[in-house]
């Protein structure tokens, strides 16, 4: 998606020179070999057109890109694999922290220090030997940092809780330039803030997470026909209200693209899938997943006990990059109604093209009180509902995602879940990822760090006003 092209703004080339000498990535402006390729994104419907970018190999790099950015009064963006892109960096200055991949497991404390550029899939490499794993989501492609900041909601979800429950420490640049290490006990608040607000009030540099003692699943995806959607839909969500804390899965009406990468199978097909992710014995799995299978013939059934190592196979969620649109919502319990109006909108006959509608099994671990307190909301939504529409610029009007979105309203409780908004969310929409209390309570915390909204180019939290006479 394009945005209104902006200028960039004309740094002496003296400036520039600077730049490049204190920091030892590279520093790229428009139109040099590397710009574009640095500022791609997994999702390509954003084109970044910074005012330059700087390749960070670590924290100093980070600091020296914010406080440049600082002394020429731009906005700071930061990404990883932009799997999330929340906003277009036009004019800004963007710290690509792809470089930094240090990682360092600890098996005897269970936890691993991961730097801003580690992906998801290297943490679970190196945890797997130990018999532990990540809280990873979907994708083992995606930034962790990023992710958990974001909440993390993960495929082990109702059995620990989101990603950003187990954060232990984190260090971060702020908008001032200062490198700050935040914990519990330091800078408390902060923390909090940090943990579910995501890109709001600095470039996290490196966190330390506590590892799950997971070294199997018993896992995997049973594909239905998509004619199978009304049955499936209903039989999950009955399943789903005597569901252990211990099974996390979610059920997703799919349309495959004619791709020769796909099985045969599912290749250009509409279908019904169950995901599922069991952390007890595959015999009691298969106990529990019974009345699935029930429910008729599979086209593919995958479930089985696999290393967590093979957690990727479960969603089978796109390798390469390419357009989409996402939309999302959180939603209470779901009755027969409710599964007619998502089954009118995007099930068989319906003639809809969104290519994923998912719904995500919440409560367990999720709901329940976390050792140290952030601001990740909506915890008491029993389903997240996640649509993703491949393609460039929207048609004029209502699509079919924001209709399901409409149609569902009855059963929605308002909420939002952060890391599924894309670039067209509003301001509206990133309040309803928090309580109002947790709002005004990341507004101020904006205020103390970032009173200059600096860190805007995301899916914004905007600074409180302060009463006259008092400064941040």
């Amino acid at each position: 998606m394009r945005s209104a092209v902006q200028h960039p703004p004309h740094f002496p080339a003296d400036q520039v020179a600077g730049l490049a000498a204190a920091v030892r990535g590279p520093v790229l402006l428009p139109g040099q070999d590397g710009y574009a390729e640095e500022g791609a994104g997994f999702n390509t419907l954003l084109e970044h057109r910074p005012a330059l970018v700087v390749g960070a190999t670590g924290a100093a790099d980070v600091a020296a890109a914010v406080r440049f950015a600082a002394r020429h009064g731009l906005p700071v963006a930061v990404q990883a694999t932009g799997h999330g892109a929340a906003r277009a960096a036009d004019g800004a200055v963007l710290v690509s922290t792809r470089r930094m991949t240090g990682l360092r497991i600890d098996p005897d404390r269970g936890t691993a220090r991961l730097a801003a550029g580690v992906l998801w899939e290297q943490v679970i490499h190196e945890a797997a030997p130990h018999g532990l794993a990540p809280l990873n989501g979907s994708s083992p492609l995606v930034g962790a940092v990023s992710y958990a900041l974001g909440g993390g909601l993960a495929v082990m979800a109702r059995t620990f809780g989101y990603a950003a429950d187990h954060i232990r420490s984190l260090d971060l640049v702020t908008a001032d330039g200062a490198l700050r290490q935040v914990d519990a006990e330091r800078e408390p608040e902060l923390f909090w803030g940090l943990c579910g607000g995501k890109g709001n009030f600095g470039i996290v540099t490196s966190m330390e997470i506590g590892l799950m003692p997971v070294r199997r699943l018993y896992g995997g995806a049973l594909t239905f026909d998509g004619a199978m959607a009304p049955a499936v839909l209903r039989g999950w969500l009955e399943w789903t209200a005597h569901a252990p804390e211990e099974m996390s899965s979610s059920l997703a009406l799919v349309r495959f693209p004619d791709d020769p990468a796909l099985p045969a199978e599912v290749r250009g097909r509409f279908v019904t899938q169950v995901r599922i992710a069991y952390t007890g014995t595959a015999t009691t799995g298969a106990q529990l997943v019974m009345p699935l299978r029930e429910l008729g013939a599979r086209v593919l059934d995958t479930v089985r006990e696999m290393p967590y190592a093979e957690v990727a196979s479960i969603h089978g969620d796109p390798t390469e990059p390419y357009t989409y649109h996402e939309r999302t919502t959180m939603l209470g319990e779901l009755d027969r109604a409710a599964a007619g109006r998502i089954l009118e909108v995007a099930g068989p006959g319906s003639g809809c093209s969104l290519g994923l509608v998912e719904l995500r099994h919440l409560g367990g671990a999720l709901r329940r009180p976390v050792r140290h307190p952030n601001a990740v909301g909506n915890r008491d939504a029993r389903y997240c509902l996640l649509t993703v529409a491949p393609g460039g610029p929207r048609p004029a009007g209502q699509g079919q995602d924001d209709l399901l979105l409409d149609r569902l309203a009855p059963w929605a409780t308002g909420g939002k879940y952060l890391n599924f908004l894309d670039s067209s969310a509003g301001d509206e929409h990133v309040r309803a990822a928090y309580t109002p209390q947790a709002y005004a309570r990341l507004a101020a915390l904006k205020a103390q760090y970032d009173p200059g909204n600096t860190f805007r180019v995301n899916h914004n939290i905007a600074p409180a006003a302060l009463p006259s006479g008092v400064s941040a």
